[in-house]
């Protein structure tokens, strides 16, 4: 099984201006996400993409490579994930490499390890679509997260008979940290119409994303009270 990790890490950032290489912890954010990726692949099969002449700079500083210059139409803010995996299969294509599965790590959710990347990876199979990390919600749609009907009024968004929370069926919600996908799934659908789909649980305290300075400043708490085993 042939995989492919990739660190998308565009320049543009409104929330945080430049967070991809902002420090966290005393070290530049996509940092993080090399460190673990390399504790499991060699250099040749991790890609930074990236549009950013100075990411390059920071991501050249730790000895890796950028493979490529990520295209202008590419590095928007409403380009999508996928179209951004699928440019670097087909740059790996171009050069005599093929890839079974693709990791995506994203920089602005670097709460993981390595034992998180193995026992994500180990859940892979060739009949799936992907495995991606979860963590068990509290917003239940079967008990707090309503709707507006027709009429303006609330309604559950999911309907159920259920007196207290903890009756209520476990619900997960992506964190963002980690998803195996399927090369072959890939270049036949986009991600958002996979059906089979493995779930990862992580701990809460690994699920953040990094848009806002309160949740900065969050991670940074994390990291000193030593919260998270990166």
């Amino acid at each position: 099984m042939n995989i492919l990790y990739i660190i998308p890490a565009r320049g543009g950032s409104k929330g945080i201006p430049g967070k991809n290489i902002k420090l966290l912890g005393g070290k530049p954010l996509i940092h993080y996400s090399i460190k673990v990726a390399r504790q499991i692949a060699n250099d040749e099969d991790i890609c930074v993409s990236t549009d950013d002449q100075e990411i390059i700079r920071v991501v050249n500083s730790v000895g890796l490579k950028v493979p490529f210059l990520r295209p202008t139409k590419l590095a928007t803010d409403t380009a999508g994930s996928y179209e951004v995996i699928l440019h670097a299969i087909q740059y790996y294509k171009s050069i005599g490499k093929k890839y079974d599965v693709v990791v995506l790590l994203q920089p602005t959710s670097p709460f993981r390890n390595v034992t998180n990347l193995k026992e994500a990876i180990g859940l892979f199979s060739s009949n799936i679509d992907m495995v991606v990390s979860v963590f068990e919600t509290r917003s239940n749609p079967y008990y707090v997260l309503f709707e507006e009907d027709e009429n303006g009024f609330l309604r559950k968004s999911k309907q159920g008979n259920f007196a207290r929370r903890q009756d209520c069926p476990i619900v997960y919600e992506y964190n963002g940290s980690i998803y195996v996908m399927n090369v072959k799934s890939l270049k036949e659908k986009s991600f958002t119409q996979f059906g089979t789909i493995v779930k990862y649980v992580m701990d809460s305290e690994y699920t953040i994303d990094l848009d806002t300075q309160l949740d900065w400043e969050f991670a940074e708490f994390l990291i000193k009270s030593n919260r998270v085993l990166l």
